[in-house]
């Protein structure tokens, strides 16, 4: 009886071992981001993403009202005004970008329309999230992108470059026409900790800024 009550324990603890290996990141409560705002430089992209997969894994549509934004969880929704002409337009989270410094978002091609951005290309905009995303997120992660390169050779440089100074940093391929390498840094849990390591990284006289690491663009 002892024999086979110690076989039982030992059968118990190797299931509850292998569980606990497949166990997947629980998902946190919806964060309610309403009235957070945020000015910058929106612009707007189409072709060639038009038709391709978005960051969270639907199709990329350029007539619908949609848009990319670096943290914001997918689901958000943003009301974007124009601070140039006054225009204005609400749009829904699910992308990621736009990966090039000193802007904020990148709206659809008829997002884009609907503030008289085509032609300029770029406006100055503020954003304010009009409703969160209404399904749970899974667990925050916050890295800082240092560039963003056409040479996948470059951004491994740069990538092992990091590693060896800061531990963690990987390269996240963008598709496009061309398609960029993304070197990112770092694994944070929260944009505050991010924004610390990007004031650190550009205290080293490089341009960096935070974005949300999805499980859905992995990296290398």
């Amino acid at each position: 009886m002892k024999v086979a009550a110690a076989l039982a324990l030992i059968a118990i603890l190797f299931f509850a071992t292998g569980c606990g290996k497949k166990r997947r990141k629980i998902p946190t409560p919806p964060v309610d981001l309403r009235g957070y705002a945020e000015e910058g430089i929106a612009s707007w992209y189409g072709y060639p993403y038009h038709g391709r997969a978005a960051a969270n894994g639907e199709i990329y549509d350029m007539e619908q009202l949609t848009a990319a934004h670096r943290t914001l969880p997918f689901g958000t929704w943003v009301l974007v005004r124009s601070l140039e002409n006054g225009k204005q337009v609400t749009v829904r989270i699910n992308d990621r970008g736009p990966f090039v410094n000193g802007r904020v978002i990148d709206l659809s091609r008829a997002a884009a329309r609907q503030i008289d951005l085509i032609g300029p290309g770029t406006a100055r905009v503020k954003l304010t999230v009009t409703a969160a995303p209404l399904v749970a997120q899974s667990a925050e992660h916050f890295a800082v992108q240092l560039g963003a390169f056409q040479d996948r050779d470059r951004a491994i440089r740069l990538r092992d470059q990091m590693r060896a100074g800061y531990g963690k940093a990987e390269i996240v391929l963008r598709p496009g026409a061309p398609a960029l390498w993304r070197v990112l840094v770092g694994d944070e849990p929260t944009p505050e900790a991010a924004g610390a390591l990007a004031r650190r990284l550009r205290s080293e006289e490089r341009a960096a800024f935070v974005v949300r690491l999805d499980s859905a663009s992995p990296g290398i």
